[in-house]
C-alpha cells in the first residue's frame, strides 16, 4: 500500500476534483489529510488572538476531514486533527483522528507551550499513541520533543527544511532519536539520500504536501532512488501504517 503522509484539504469537492485523480493515477491508495492552515488560525497576524469564531471554523475544518474518511471510498483517508491554542483534547478523544498536525512558521502566532491545556493535550496524544506531524522553529521543535515521552512518534516534514534545516536538526541529534521520523515532501533528493545513508529506511515517510506539491511527482522522486523492494515498500507506506494507532 502506498500512503501519502502529507495532504492539506478540508473540502470534499476539492479533494474529489483535484486530489483524488492524481492519487489514483499514481497508485496511491491511502492519504493522511488535515485542514489547510488558513482554516485553523490567521497565519498573517503575529498578534492573532483566538476567538469563538476561529474555534468553530477550526472545528468544522477538522470535522470535514474526519467526514471525508467515511464518505470517500475510492482511497483510504486517514484524518489528522490540526491543533491550535484551544488544545481541544475532547475533540481529539472523539476517536475520529489517526494523528495530529502541529504547525507554525517563525513569523506566525505561537502555541502556548507553557499552558496547562497544552500539557493536558500532549498527555492525551501520548495516551492514544498518536503520531504528531510537527512543523515548528528549531527551538520549539526541541522544546516539543523535550515535553513528549517516547510513546508517540514525531514526524518532521520536508526533511526538516522548515524546522530549521536538515543539518541543523542533525547537529542537535534530532534524527538520532528512534521516535523521530521524516517525511519527504518537497525535500531535495540529496537530503533524502543523506538521511537514508545515515539512518536507513525505517523512519522515512513518503509525503507530497498537496497543494504545494504534486503527489505523483513527489512519488516519482522517491521511486527514482532505486531502493530495494523491502525498503521501498517501507518508505512508501509501510512505515506510516506501522505508526498508526490502532494500526491501519
Amino acid at each position: 500500500m502506498i500512503v501519502d503522509s502529507h495532504i492539506h484539504c478540508a473540502d470534499p469537492a476539492e479533494f474529489r476534483r483535484f486530489v483524488l485523480p492524481g492519487l489514483k493515477e499514481a497508485g496511491i491508495s491511502a492519504a493522511c489529510v488535515f485542514p489547510p492552515v488558513e482554516d485553523v488560525y490567521d497565519r498573517y497576524d503575529p498578534g492573532f488572538v483566538d476567538s469563538p469564531l476561529w474555534r468553530e471554523r477550526r472545528r468544522r475544518a477538522n470535522r470535514a476531514v474526519a467526514a471525508m474518511a467515511r464518505e470517500i471510498d475510492e482511497i483510504r483517508v486517514l484524518p489528522y486533527y490540526f491543533v491550535w491554542n484551544d488544545f481541544d483534547a475532547g475533540e481529539l478523544g472523539s476517536g475520529l483522528y489517526r494523528g495530529v498536525k502541529w504547525h507554525r512558521h517563525p513569523d506566525e502566532p505561537e502555541y502556548r507551550y507553557g499552558s496547562d491545556a497544552c500539557a493536558r493535550f500532549l498527555a492525551a496524544v501520548e495516551a492514544m499513541e498518536l503520531p504528531v506531524l510537527l512543523e515548528e522553529t528549531i527551538d520549539n521543535t526541541l522544546l516539543f520533543l523535550s515535553k513528549m515521552t517516547s510513546k508517540s512518534p514525531v514526524i518532521i516534514p520536508h526533511m526538516g527544511m522548515l524546522n530549521g534545516g536538515y543539518r541543523a536538526l542533525d547537529a542537535e541529534g534530532v534524527w538520532d532519536e528512534p521516535r523521530v521520523y521524516a517525511d519527504s515532501a518537497l525535500a531535495p533528493l540529496r537530503t533524502i539520500e543523506a538521511f537514508l545513508d545515515r539512518h536507513g529506511s525505517r523512519r522515512l515517510l513518503f509525503g507530497s504536501d498537496y497543494p504545494f506539491g504534486s503527489p505523483p511527482a513527489e512519488l516519482r522522486k522517491l521511486q527514482a532512488l532505486g531502493l530495494a523492494p523491502q525498503e521501498r515498500d517501507a518508505v512508501l507506506g509501510g512505515n506510516l501504517l506501522r505508526l498508526l494507532h490502532p494500526p491501519a
